[in-house]
């Protein structure tokens, strides 16, 4: 648990921050700081809300919360005064009950180790054993392409564990997909205290949902924490790497801000470059025509003024949901063109902002913050998945996969159908027809507002061209427009796409794959391309809920297991096992067949055009943390120096 600091607070302050607290989490403080378990017996057990963000009174009678408020007045009053220690934490058996009485439903056993470690109460990295010495007489150090979000995580860890490491960056700061994009109203659709790091929680996020700017800060003040800022070489761009069998290690070619190339060498390569940093361009004839300004929602010019200009928005997926309502307040006129809609869900937090009571909680009372990280966990995490998978017995398959999965959507058509019930001509347009969570489900931000503004019209005419004025549909209808907009998303089947990797043989990793069907043992290492690791590799991006950061850490704990495994038994290189690479893979893709977004209703950029998904993993969270708890030496080829 990260430390919390003992203050001298007034009554008052404390008394209005309890105002604001979540009750069910506040009971949890209490078992910690009393060891009593009448916190999570009747009346003190909190009803299911199956909301997004819960009601904060725990669906408890004003009396009772009364009482938790006043004890953990107390609790909270004599800690502070140094008149209360924290007691040892609850056994696994104990932790669980804990759980699922804060959720109101059964949390299974299984996830309490996962849950410690994300809620601070337990080391996710195993000790490092490895002494310095040994590493510094092998030579070994590593060398990481991107310093987004999986590359500083892994560069702090082997900061941590004393090993020699780079990371090579292509743009000249850090951040990645958080620092490319900076469009209107860029942010996470994951709450923002999950989507960050377990071993640094931020208890000041301004909002419950970051917009790009404040993520990109939280991973620049990580990275400075972590001590990697020193470890990375800006406006370094990897053209290719080759793996050298003689000498076992890759060497890598490396563009440099003033265009020369070098050559470096490293034992060990790491990918870190994610799936969604290369802006997908649609082939549209008269794209290059356009007179005005015209660019991806990833290349934004940072000094455009939309203000009375006419706005052309090409596609409506995740960032057109966010940047929308802002460019239509400030252009004269928007057009949307739209290919398919989209399900979106209310939120009544994604524009809310996290009180400074909130705030005191999360600073200065003991276990506050890891509890209410818990509940987003669970709640955004795989609490959903199993909704989602398809029974093959229900009746209607074209509208959902399964009972509840038709609930989602009576509840998200109703919710469409109440925001457009005076424009039944939008509802027509942005109704789907397609099971909810078969593409990825966005967070409405005003959207459906947005539509009904009298400068907005939304065109589902397919596009015929771009002219230099505008754009024209199949129809022969002209839009006219001074700005393209391309929200059309990125190269997600086109992993490590430009570089050239080459491996035993100099065989091409690209060539392996095929123009989009990558894959990866757990997603993180291939057959041919020995001591080669892709973080955010195929398949780990998640779409049943979760945050990235989480998968990172996983994948870098397993990473360093790797590494250690390798120098404490003198190991120059390991290569993954074929047979362990095809077993992974099927079953990861009998996995996928069986859940709604392998629903042939419907097309997705998860999936390539022979429909096999490659870039989301069909596991539940807890399933993935289980398999890279440490790697598997037997799925392994393991490579010794001659002599």
């Amino acid at each position: 648990m990260s430390p919390v600091p003992r203050i001298t607070a007034t009554p008052d302050e404390i008394q209005a921050a309890l105002q604001a607290a979540d009750i069910p989490v506040l009971q949890m403080v209490l078992l910690h700081l009393t060891g009593e378990r009448r916190w999570i017996e009747p009346p003190f057990t909190p009803v299911r809300d199956a909301s997004q963000f819960a009601d904060e009174s725990g669906g408890l009678p004003p009396l009772v919360q009364d009482v938790v408020r006043e004890a953990a007045f107390e609790a909270i009053t004599a800690w502070h005064a140094g008149e209360l220690e924290i007691k040892p934490l609850p056994t696994e058996d104990l932790f669980a009950e804990m759980m699922s009485v804060c959720m109101g439903e059964r949390v299974p056993r299984e996830y309490v180790p996962m849950m410690l470690e994300e809620m601070g109460l337990k080391a996710r990295d195993p000790e490092w054993t490895v002494p310095a010495a040994t590493v510094a007489a092998r030579g070994f150090e590593v060398l990481i392409i991107g310093a987004g979000v999986s590359g500083i995580c892994l560069g702090a860890k082997l900061q941590a564990a004393g090993v020699k490491y780079t990371i090579l960056e292509k743009n000249g700061a850090l951040g990645g997909t958080w620092h490319e994009n900076k469009y209107p109203e860029c942010g996470c659709d994951v709450p923002n205290h999950f989507y960050s790091f377990s071993t640094r929680p931020n208890t000041e996020w301004t909002g419950y949902y970051s917009k790009a700017d404040e993520i990109e800060a939280y991973l620049r003040d990580s990275a400075e924490a972590f001590g990697v800022v020193p470890q990375i070489r800006f406006n370094t761009e990897v053209q290719g790497a080759r793996w050298d069998e003689e000498k076992l290690h890759w060497e890598v070619t490396v563009k440099r801000a003033d265009g020369v190339q070098e050559t470096l060498t490293t034992p060990v390569l790491v990918s870190a470059t994610g799936q969604l940093n290369r802006p997908s361009v649609p082939k549209i004839e008269g794209l290059d025509s356009f007179a005005g300004p015209a660019f991806h929602t990833a290349r934004w010019p940072r000094d455009l003024d939309l203000t009375n200009q006419r706005v052309a928005v090409i596609g409506t997926g995740a960032s057109a949901m966010q940047m929308v309502r802002t460019t239509a307040e400030k252009a004269s006129h928007l057009s949307i063109f739209q290919r398919s809609p989209q399900w979106a869900v209310p939120s009544d937090t994604y524009h809310r902002m996290v009180s400074d009571e909130k705030r005191w909680l999360f600073r200065y009372v003991p276990f506050y913050l890891g509890w209410y990280r818990f509940t987003l966990a669970w709640r955004f995490g795989d609490h959903l998945l199993r909704t989602l998978e398809r029974d093959e017995e229900w009746p209607h398959p074209e509208r959902s996969v399964n009972s509840r999965n038709d609930r989602h959507r009576e509840r998200l058509t109703a919710y469409l159908k109440a925001e457009l019930a005076d424009r039944p001509d939008l509802i027509e347009k942005s109704l789907p027809d397609y099971p909810p969570y078969a593409k990825r489900i966005l967070i409405d931000n005003e959207w459906f507002k947005t539509l009904k503004r009298d400068n907005v019209d939304l065109v589902t005419t397919a596009i015929a061209r771009v002219t230099p004025n505008g754009v024209e549909t199949t129809d022969g209808v002209m839009h006219p427009a001074d700005v393209l907009v391309l929200a059309t998303g990125f190269e997600a089947m086109r992993l490590l796409w430009p570089m050239d990797i080459r491996g035993v043989g100099g065989q091409s990793l690209h060539e392996v794959w095929g123009d989009e069907d990558a894959s990866a043992y757990l997603g993180l290492t291939v057959p041919g391309f020995p001591n080669f690791f892709t973080l955010y590799g195929p398949n780990t991006n998640l779409a049943h809920g979760g945050s990235i950061i989480l998968i990172a850490e996983c994948q870098a704990r397993y990473v360093m297991g790797a590494l250690a495994g390798m120098l404490k038994d003198d190991i120059a290189a390991i290569e993954c096992k074929p047979e362990a690479f095809a077993a992974y893979n099927a079953r990861l893709d009998a996995a996928h067949a069986k859940l709604v977004w392998t629903s042939p209703v419907v097309n997705n950029w998860y999936r390539n055009k022979a429909g096999r998904v490659v870039s989301v993993m069909p596991w539940r969270l807890v399933d993935y943390w289980q398999e890279t708890l440490a790697p598997q030496w037997d799925q392994f080829e393991q490579i010794r120096r001659a002599g």
